[in-house]
């Protein structure tokens, strides 16, 4: 890592370092008995760690020139560990979570342990260490093979990549000591969301630097759909976490919206975290990685780039059908279930793309595990685009909202969609960049692939059943015009439901740990090969691509 640093970039990172450090030191002071100086420590230590990686290695030899020659990958290649260590414990959490909901005892007497805490510690490391890295990773990958050109330099993608780990740290642990804004998907506190701020403007300068560096004249459109996930990620991030503290030395705030305005702002950011965090940039993903593992150029290229643009603008106004029958105006709630319709269309286009692309591939997707993830990721996200708009009705919602339907419509797109693509993602890419000849063993990822698609049938389903009869126990009234069942008598129906989830969710984290060890081997085992160069992997023209069914 550091001897791949020149001698300038060592002397910045080392500075970066330091100040991080003192701003640990500081930190940890000045909120001695607050929460605050405990995530002070986590920064210092974490600061002084980096020091001392970078005065290890400070001494070696600069790299040659010859570097510049072949992709920097060694930052996507520990995008990729850190996104499938997370995932292993993110997931390992929330199945904890689901057997809490059947047991509640299962807290074991430890604040720590309450579901109320728990949660946000598996929502984040799910979405934000599993989900986040992945993207950063491919991001990395994906942009330098389509440009085909170098990252510009070698110290910002590692300072984009270590410091977004370092928000994910400090969320985590705030999580675990009770430090929560109570913003759903947005928990973090003030100073997190500020140097996630930082991290993320840098992500942005790097993404604009390479591609302005690019050799190829067209802008792949994966790259249209990173961009997009980059640039309104940090829009929402920003408005939503619009917050005041109550000192500079507490990590506790008060966000400057208050009433039905904070719940809008908070489900425009939420339903556009789904848009542009879990839709746009896995979209980037599959519009690279599954022509690429099918061998077959994509089916329309028009159509990516048509859906590229529906998503886009139909995404920013449908926050508000989270909020049907509260107090927010009856116009903006027709606004956001009128646009969660039409936005099926570009949803199924970029489904439909990817479902068609593999036509004339489908003895491939028979005999190999690694594009089967992929199929089955795009055949989840059309499932789950369709009942997303479905449940935006008003009428649907009634009955949907509240209940453990929900629960069943994130986790079809999460697990099935989600993380499928990026399984399939990894698998493509470890091999590759360890050069490997396959990964380590191809029977365990057909092992894992059957334990996701087991894991994730078998959670959506108990979580449909559930929320429906859920919702029909709520809406049901006796003779005499009073509610024939108590919260307690839904919640009595629900437990064979819970335990059905948490078995659901047993086999999903199971087939994560097994892909875990594959990835672990696949590492381990690797032989060096020479590095690959800029000339061995053309970037998928767009004009390869327009040729197919066109």
């Amino acid at each position: 890592m550091i001897s791949q640093l020149t001698k300038n970039e060592r002397q910045l990172a080392l500075v970066i370092a330091v100040l991080v450090a003192i701003c640990g030191l500081v930190m940890a002071v000045a909120g001695r008995g607050d929460p605050f100086g405990d995530h002070g420590v986590i920064v210092l230590v974490f600061g002084v760690a980096v020091v001392f990686v970078i005065i290890g290695g400070y001494y070696t030899p600069e790299p040659s020139k010859d570097r510049l020659a072949s992709y920097y990958d060694d930052p996507v290649k520990a995008g990729i560990v850190f996104s499938i260590t997370w995932a292993v414990f993110a997931m390992f959490i929330g199945d904890w979570v689901a057997w809490l909901l059947a047991y509640p005892d299962l807290t074991f007497d430890a604040t720590w342990a309450s579901f109320g805490r728990l949660r946000p510690v598996h929502t984040t490391g799910v979405i934000f260490g599993f989900g986040g890295n992945a993207l950063i990773a491919t991001s990395f990958h994906v942009m330098q093979r389509t440009a085909r050109t170098r990252l510009p330099d070698q110290l910002s993608p590692w300072f984009v990549l270590v410091g977004y780990n370092l928000f994910c740290i400090l969320a985590v642990s705030g999580y675990f000591m009770g430090i929560t804004q109570s913003k759903e998907y947005a928990e973090p506190e003030w100073y997190a969301d500020i140097w996630l701020v930082v991290v993320w403007v840098a992500y942005l300068i790097l993404y604009l630097r390479t591609l302005a560096r690019r050799r190829e004249p067209h802008i792949y459109v994966a790259n249209w759909y990173y961009m997009a996930f980059i640039l309104v990620v940090a829009a929402l991030h920003i408005v939503n976490n619009l917050a005041l503290p109550i000192s500079f030395a507490s990590a506790k705030s008060f966000p400057i919206f208050s009433g039905v305005q904070d719940a809008m702002t908070q489900w425009w950011y939420g339903h556009n975290a789904v848009a542009f965090f879990l839709t746009a940039g896995f979209l980037g993903m599959m519009y690279y990685y599954l022509p690429k593992r099918a061998g077959r150029p994509i089916f329309s290229y028009r159509m990516s780039i048509l859906g590229f643009w529906g998503i886009t603008f139909f995404y920013m106004w449908v926050g508000s059908h989270h909020l049907h029958y509260t107090a927010l105006p009856q116009w903006v709630q027709t606004l956001g279930m009128t646009f969660s319709a039409i936005l099926l269309v570009p949803s199924w286009m970029a489904a439909a793309n990817a479902l068609l692309t593999l036509n004339g591939a489908w003895h491939k997707v028979r005999d190999d595990a690694t594009l089967r993830f992929m199929m089955v990721a795009a055949v989840f996200y059309g499932l789950s685009t369709f009942e997303g708009s479905f449940m935006a009705m008003r009428p649907v919602n009634s009955l949907s909202h509240y209940t453990d339907w929900t629960v069943a419509h994130v986790h079809a797109g999460t697990l099935g969609w989600n993380s499928m693509i990026t399984f399939g993602a990894i698998y493509y890419l470890v091999p590759q960049l360890w050069k490997r000849a396959q990964m380590y063993s191809p029977a365990l990822v057909e092992w894992h692939f059957w334990l996701s698609v087991a894991g994730a049938l078998v959670y959506v389903f108990a979580m449909w059943n559930s929320g429906i009869v859920q919702g029909l126990m709520w809406r049901t009234y006796n003779e005499s015009g009073t509610l024939a069942y108590s919260f307690i008598d839904s919640l009595v129906a629900m437990h064979p439901y819970y335990i059905a989830r948490a078995v659901g969710g047993f086999l999903f984290f199971a087939g994560a740990v097994v892909g875990f060890y594959n990835v672990w081997m696949t590492i381990r085992v690797a032989r060096e090969l020479k590095p690959e160069t800029m000339e061995e992997e053309p970037a998928l023209a767009p004009k390869a691509a327009l040729q197919a069914a066109e």
